[in-house]
């Protein structure tokens, strides 16, 4: 049986994987390299894959596919500015 992981989640996730990536280039810490690397190791085991550039590219897949199934399936957007629509990273 696949599994097939929550478009809500994957969303979040490829939203701090990028939060983390913007905020380590403008300012190097140990506590954000770890967090980045707990959410890329995340995305990986979210996703099925083995490293982050084959999960974000998962990650874009399924929710290019979810968005093409139609509004009918997808919920509205939610407030906190997730629109549906993938995050290319």
């Amino acid at each position: 049986m696949l599994v097939v992981p929550d478009p809500k989640v994957v969303r979040r996730l490829l939203t701090r994987y990028a939060s983390l990536q913007i905020s380590l280039a403008e300012r190097e810490g140990r506590e954000r390299a770890r967090e980045l690397e707990d959410v890329s190791y995340t995305l990986c085991i979210t996703m099925g894959t083995q490293n982050v550039h084959q999960a974000i590219a998962a990650a874009d897949t399924l929710l290019v596919a979810r968005a093409r199934r139609g509004s009918v399936q997808e919920p509205a957007p939610e407030p906190d500015g997730e629109d549906g629509l993938p995050m290319l990273v």
